[in-house]
């Protein structure tokens, strides 16, 4: 097997590499004790990981195209699958799994479930099948399994565009990281962090993100590992945290109930229940009530020019003044949004529901009840149905499976991904639980003035995503005055357990580690589709391999300065980017793969005609269900679901929309060429010895 000589090597490289690894976080550990200052430990994290990647990258650079696209098809499964989980665990992932279970609970393991199982469907289905064939990319699998110059194409669009959408949220999340480690600002920290994604990506394509996400995954779930388990130690005197949190969701439960019924909280409650029906009265007529607070403003500026108050107090007034929406439009946006905030806010629990509580609602009260509970699993097995369809779509994970040597070892690299990922997804949970307990127990009821420091540097990063508000004005944190973005959970989690903070540094490297390793691949992903496939099969065929090597270079730098540039505006949290992209990419791609490679009846008329129903009915519903889609591209109208079926999981009804289509045409039409029927038996046929 020609990837079993690398094997030995590999294993000295990347054992040296965790020694390395392990030893400098030690050294970091050891000047902290000796004085080292926080920003200098941020610093070195963010300069040394992102050297090691840079080298790794020059190292591996290459002008060839089949090593350029698809590492030489020469990774041995073990680390092919280790480099798949680490292109899997995106931002969102490391970032956002841990915040979405802290304020879901147990409706966020919609998310474990849906991506795990995901994989099952790329193993059973699709990983294969796509490396028999011998393509480089997935639209090159599918111009040559429909005999299709359009379908290449529009593939090669939908691909581009769910990678495109998934590269702002990692590029967001690298910006959040970085500024973080250094006390940049998110936009400067943006930027800088991109530099770390193009050194990865930019000399070797796919050989050097291979071996670069290799190092990036050790980083990544050492990171995760460290607190977690110091936490599970703190909490319960065991290091198997995965083993013993169902003992804190227990206590949390406790908890919930006393925070529900306490006095204070209630107070709270009632403030922002009162401040909801105010935007709801200002939202009947926002034109008028905009002018009335522009008058209101400026009366108040003029009264303190009138008793000659102090130039801090009238500059303020006016700041405030400037600070109102401009237009009546923009002013609906930004009061629907606060009154969805504060009506949330209002409810117990700040409106998380109870951690262990597994639906909304109660299948046996009243009638809203049982609807409440009905709609909540509903949207619970929508979610877990678009991310596992949606995994098996996304074109960065598929072209992972074409680097191995053969087909049977595309098999074993997604049993090894599978073992990766559940290293993080199976200690997400307890993380999040054990955070909850920390918050629940050590900072609610706490008096403001004695919050930990490490609070006001996260205020000071976005205020969106940390904030505190004494409504009460008791001095005392109420769980209800504390906003906290689940984008920060796994970020904050060492400073809230009270570890030393070269482990803050440490887990900010591995969420680096982990939007760089995704953003590499969807960046590489983006360009192939542009070179490969819309250039040289459909542009230029005669192009040299040296031209299109270095086209794909030159499209992935303008690509990443794009999304870049995209971040920057912080355009929505990053789970519901990424959960988008999950149900375009279910939606468009999945049907044409699936049905191409077990149906011989699909047609190129049947996979384009799937392939643009499951987009425009996901983006349809997309922008029919979602209030803030349809103020930010001025669609007139109230937001309106299908079943309660929320936006995030638009996927759910373009999925099967797609299928039906493309089964339905296929039909109507032609079949397909007996050359291309044969092309499918081959797919099927058991390997030559």
């Amino acid at each position: 097997m020609p990837s079993r000589p690398l094997l030995p090597r590999l294993n000295r490289i990347y054992a040296g590499f965790t020694l390395g690894f392990v030893l400098f976080v030690a050294l970091l550990a050891l000047l902290e004790q000796w004085g080292m200052p926080k920003s200098w430990i941020g610093f070195s994290f963010l300069a040394v990981t992102v050297l090691v990647y840079a080298g790794i990258g020059i190292i591996s650079r290459t002008t060839d195209p089949e090593e350029y696209f698809v590492a030489g098809r020469r990774v041995p499964a073990f680390y092919n699958g280790m480099a798949a989980g680490a292109d899997w665990m995106s931002a969102a992932s490391f970032i956002g799994m841990a915040g979405t279970l802290y304020l879901s609970g147990y409706g966020g393991l919609a998310f474990v479930l849906g991506w795990t199982g995901g994989f099952c469907l790329v193993a059973l289905l699709l990983a294969p099948y796509l490396r028999r064939l011998g393509q480089f990319t997935i639209p090159d699998f599918m111009g040559q399994r429909y005999d299709s110059q359009w379908v290449r194409l529009f593939g090669a669009a939908a691909a581009i565009v769910i990678s495109f959408i998934y590269v702002v949220a990692q590029i967001y999340g690298v910006g959040l990281i970085t500024t973080r480690l250094t006390g940049l600002t998110f936009e400067i920290g943006v930027f800088v962090g991109l530099g770390g994604v193009l050194v990865c990506s930019f000399l070797g394509g796919m050989r050097a993100v291979t071996w670069t996400q290799v190092a990036q995954y050790i980083v990544l779930i050492l990171a995760y590992l460290v607190p977690v388990v110091w936490l599970s130690v703190k909490q319960t005197g065991v290091p198997l945290p995965q083993a013993v949190y169902g003992y804190q969701v227990q206590r949390i439960t406790e908890r919930e109930r006393e925070l529900v019924q306490d006095p204070r909280e209630i107070t709270v409650r009632e403030f922002f229940a009162n401040r909801a029906r105010d935007y709801e009265r200002k939202l009947q007529d926002p034109e008028q009530a905009l002018a009335r607070e522009r008058a209101e403003a400026s009366r108040r500026i003029a009264e303190l020019k009138a008793r000659e108050a102090t130039l801090a107090q009238v500059q303020q007034a006016e700041k405030q003044r400037a600070a109102l929406p401009k237009t009546p439009a923009e002013a609906t946006e930004r009061w629907t949004r606060a009154r969805q905030q504060d009506e949330q806010l209002a409810l117990p629990l700040a409106g998380m529901p109870p951690h262990a509580q597994p639906f909304a609602g109660q299948p046996e009260g009243t009638l809203d009840e049982r609807e409440t509970f009905d709609r909540s699993r509903r949207n619970f097995l929508a979610l877990v149905f678009c991310l596992a369809v949606g995994t098996a779509g996304l074109p960065h994970i598929l072209i992972r499976y074409h680097t191995t040597a053969t087909v049977r070892e595309a098999r074993y690299s997604v049993a090894w991904s599978l073992f990766f990922i559940a290293l993080l997804y199976f200690t997400a949970p307890a993380l999040a639980v054990m955070v909850k307990y920390e918050i629940f127990n050590g900072l609610v009821g706490t008096p403001i003035a004695e919050l930990p420091g490490w609070i006001g540097q996260w205020m000071r990063v976005d205020p969106g995503l940390l904030s505190i508000s004494d409504i009460n004005g008791d001095g005392i944190l109420q769980l209800a005055e504390l906003r906290i973005g689940g984008d920060i959970i796994m970020l904050a989690t060492p400073e809230l357990a009270g570890l030393p903070y070269v482990i803050s540094g440490m887990v900010a490297a591995g969420g680096l580690a982990a939007a760089l390793s995704t953003a590499d691949g969807l960046l590489l992903t983006i360009s192939s589709a542009l070179t490969h496939d819309v250039y040289y099969r459909g542009v230029n065929p005669r192009a040299s391999a040296t031209r299109r090597v270095t086209l794909s270079k030159a499209l992935l730098l303008a690509t990443a300065l794009s999304a870049a540039a995209i971040a920057s505006q912080k355009p929505a949290d990053i789970l519901f980017m990424v959960a988008a992209a999950f149900s375009l990419a279910g939606a468009t791609l999945v049907p044409p793969l699936v049905l191409g490679i077990f149906w011989g009846r699909a047609n190129k008329q049947g996979a384009l005609a799937g392939m643009l129903t499951g987009l425009c009915v996901t983006v349809y519903y997309m922008v029919h269900a979602s209030t803030m889609l349809r103020l930010s591209l001025g669609v007139p109208g109230p937001a309106e679901t299908w079943w309660g079926i929320q936006p995030i999981s638009a996927g759910v009804f373009g999925i099967p929309a797609g299928a039906l289509a493309m089964v339905l045409v296929s039909w109507l039409t032609p079949p397909p060429s007996q050359e291309v029927r044969e092309r499918i038996a081959r797919l099927h046929r058991p390997p030559q010895p």
